[in-house]
C-alpha cells in the first residue's frame, strides 16, 4: 500500500472512529494530528517518543477523551473500550494503550491512535 492510500484509509477509519466514539457517549478533542519532523526529533531525544513518528506521515492521532458529563478522561482504562474499538477497524490499526518499552515493559500512551506501516506503530 502507498503512503498515500494508507493516509486515505487512516482518513475513512478515522471518520468511523469519531461517528462511533460520540455513539457511545463519549467526546473528543484533538490532541496532536501532526508533528513536524524537528518536533519528532526533539520528543525522541527528551524520550517522549519516536524520531520517525507516524504522526509525521500522517498515520497518527493523539485524541483527548472526555466523558459525557464533560470530564477529561486520562488513564489506559478509561480509553480501553475506544482503543480495542479502533483495534477492530482494521488490521493495521494500533492503539498506543497497548505499547511497551525496548525492554518489553509496558509503556502506555492511550491517547495515541495510529496505522502501522512498515513497522512503525
Amino acid at each position: 500500500m502507498t503512503l498515500g492510500e494508507q493516509q486515505r484509509l487512516f482518513a475513512e477509519l478515522t471518520g468511523r472512529f469519531i461517528t462511533a466514539v460520540y455513539q457511545r457517549g463519549y467526546h473528543l478533542s484533538f490532541g496532536e494530528a501532526w508533528r513536524p519532523p524537528e518536533t519528532a526529533a526533539l520528543y525522541a531525544q527528551q524520550g517522549r517518543g519516536i524520531a520517525n513518528s507516524l504522526h509525521g506521515l500522517r498515520l497518527a492521532i493523539d485524541w483527548n477523551l472526555f466523558g459525557s458529563d464533560g470530564a477529561w478522561l486520562k488513564t489506559v482504562e478509561a480509553y480501553r473500550p475506544i482503543g480495542e474499538f479502533w483495534e477492530s477497524l482494521h488490521e493495521l490499526c494500533r492503539w498506543g494503550g497497548r505499547f511497551k518499552g525496548r525492554d518489553g515493559t509496558p509503556k502506555p500512551d492511550a491517547p495515541h491512535f495510529s496505522l502501522e506501516r512498515d513497522g512503525v506503530k
